[in-house]
């Protein structure tokens, strides 16, 4: 029968987890006063902080294309993971053992993807046990002639995998994983004659995430009788996905949060020997190109500042394949939030014989001798011309200009038109004449409809109009929400119950105030809202829940709190002794008599309390 997970669990899980811990994993963030943190979205593409995080309230909310909710909803969001995995990853994450009770609807009693991540844990250590076996003398030769001793292979978990076909399989199933557990992990693979292991007699390096999880493995060949790859990496699996892995993220991200540059090197081993040099921010894919996924999951760490630009510098070897990766990192160079530099060895050596050949300063001297990648792109535009030539300068300007026409910022597009001149000795009034239409053909493009695809889709349309905060009675209104969703101590529920029944006309916060109302005066009012409402509603609760009041203390909050409800309490009355008036002439007009009276009497009334809340105002 269908497990499923007690709330109970479900409760103790989230009072031992920082939602600002957890998105920090994946997000930049910085503090921004009261429990408030921001950062750049990762789940659409932004220039300027609008994703916002509350340590207090324990939701998160982007305020330009207005995703959000808890912390359940954001790893659904950003690592495609259903209810019960972000449980079982919560929970995994501060050490809590999980209870499951019989009657669930459709959960397993643990996920596929809790499985593969626990079996690739054992894995791991099951390897890096290994390291030190007779059999791996091979494998430990390797990384001493690289420089690694044992305090480096130990610093990155770096394993072997015994030369027998079921060794990790049989290992694995005394601790209770079964053969398909294997297989779906890429950890065993099965034909005719059963299971075996998918590494066999190689060195390890386990891959690990930026929550420090061990999602995969890269396996090097060590022995000339292997009939594989060099290098054999994990295969798809629920967890790994090598379009988005970066080898090293999980020691270099605090580092790339901190100093704001990230080292993008070639091997599981340069990433070794950068750290061991002290370039402790880099990262190497895992057998695959640098692609858009890879620069999305380094967006989520790097600031766009234009006053302090973060950095991305490639290493690459100098031969054509290098040159080639090079220039497709350059293409998607404006996909990043930094700016993008190339990093070349000497003698076109790479970071590990680098360091093996002339130390860790080197390494240290080769990236700080960086030179920006669109200064090395438009080079290598340029170098199949005969610059000796008219014909060959003419077709050298013609091949670059192009890239100088992507540069964004007119004075730095204006210091390379400059060097492309220099660089083929064209007159930089024709160059720039070349550059300048390119420019606006391209910018004739970009408004051009279908021309160009939009970096994100647009958003589908809602049912409900945005609410104009411009409106000064909009405005109004968002206060008060805000004040009752943040500050209910300081709000008299009487009042409230008076004021919500006609104060709103912004059709989003008459939604939100109807259920905002069900729950006044309740201990956990924040939740039982947010757990209510959906879509459009859901998203402008959590700007409510997410907006900053212009006060800090105590004093200052109650004294905000009461002002905001006062006034919407004398707006109501006024509301209120409008529609008399109106009933009043109705009356009057039919002849009634008994209604005149009475709605003249409470008219009266209404007035007697309008003196006095502005008197107390």
């Amino acid at each position: 029968m269908a497990k499923r997970i007690p709330q109970s669990d479900i409760d103790e899980v989230l009072s031992r987890v920082s939602i600002v811990e957890v998105v920090g994993d994946y997000v930049a963030l910085k503090a921004s006063g009261n429990g408030e943190y921001k950062g750049l979205c990762p789940f659409h593409g932004e220039k300027s902080a609008s994703f916002g995080v509350s340590a207090t309230k324990n939701v998160w909310h982007c305020f330009g294309c207005g995703e959000g909710g808890n912390l359940f909803q954001f790893l659904n969001r950003i690592d495609s993971l259903n209810f019960v995995e972000a449980v079982e990853k919560l929970a995994a994450r501060v050490g809590y053992t999980l209870n499951y009770e019989e009657g669930g609807a459709s959960s397993p009693e643990l996920s596929v993807r809790a499985r593969v991540l626990e079996a690739n844990a054992a894995a791991a250590k099951f390897f890096a046990s290994k390291l030190d076996d007779a059999e791996a003398e091979p494998g430990r030769l390797f990384l001493q002639g690289r420089g690694f001793d044992k305090t480096a292979s130990e610093m990155f978990g770096v394993g072997w995998a015994p030369k027998g076909w079921t060794g990790l399989s049989d290992h694995l199933k005394t601790l209770g994983f079964t053969e398909e557990e294997l297989i779906v992990a890429a950890l065993a693979s099965k034909k005719d004659k059963g299971c075996y292991d998918r590494f066999r007699g190689r060195l390890i390096w386990p891959i690990r995430d930026s929550t420090n999880a061990v999602i995969g493995f890269g396996a090097r060949k060590i022995f000339e009788d292997d009939q594989g790859p060099k290098y054999l990496n994990t295969s798809e699996t629920p967890v790994y996905h090598k379009s988005s892995v970066l080898y090293g993220i999980d020691l270099a991200k605090r580092e790339i949060s901190k100093t704001q540059r990230v080292v993008v090197v070639e091997g599981y081993t340069d990433v070794m020997a950068c750290h061991l040099a002290g370039i402790t921010t880099a990262v190497a894919t895992c057998g695959t190109a640098f692609g858009d996924d890879h620069i999305k999951v380094l967006n989520r760490i790097l600031v766009a500042d234009d006053k302090n630009p973060a950095e991305v510098i490639f290493n690459f070897d100098p031969d054509e394949a290098g040159q080639k990766a090079a220039m497709r990192a350059f293409a998607s160079a404006q996909k990043f939030n930094a700016l993008t530099y190339i990093a070349i060895g000497p003698d076109g050596l790479d970071p590990c014989d680098l360091r093996q050949e002339r130390g860790d300063a080197a390494i240290v001297e080769m990236i700080g001798a960086k030179r920006p990648l669109v200064e090395f792109a438009i080079e290598r535009s340029i170098a199949p011309f005969d610059l000796a030539s008219r014909d060959g300068q003419v077709a050298a300007v013609r091949a670059a200009a192009s890239i100088v026409a992507e540069i964004a910022d007119p004075i730095l597009r204006s210091s390379y038109e400059k060097h492309l001149s220099e660089l083929t000795l064209v007159d930089r009034a024709a160059v720039n004449q070349m550059v300048s239409d390119l420019v606006r053909g391209v910018r004739r493009a970009a408004v051009t409809p279908g021309a160009r695809t939009p970096v994100t889709e647009p958003p589908a349309p809602s049912a409900l109009p945005p609410v104009n905060l411009n409106d000064p009675i909009n405005r109004r209104e968002r206060w008060l929400l805000e004040v009752v969703a943040q500050l209910p101590q300081f709000c008299d529920e009487a009042k409230l119950k008076r004021i919500f029944r006609s104060y709103f006309s912004a059709a989003r916060h008459v939604g939100v105030a109807k259920v905002l109302l069900k729950y006044v005066g309740q201990p956990d009012t924040q939740n039982l809202v947010t757990a209510e409402l959906q879509d459009e509603l859901a998203s402008t609760w959590r700007e409510i829940l997410m907006a900053r009041l212009p006060v800090v203390d105590e004093a200052g909050k109650q004294e905000y709190a009461e002002g905001v409800v006062q006034g919407a309490l004398l707006q109501t009355v006024e509301f209120e002794k409008q529609y008399l008036i109106q009933a009043l002439s109705q009356a009057q007009a039919a002849q009634k008599a008994d209604d005149t009276n009475l709605i003249a009497k409470k008219l009266v009334e209404l007035d007697t309390e309008l003196v006095r809340l502005r008197a107390e105002r």
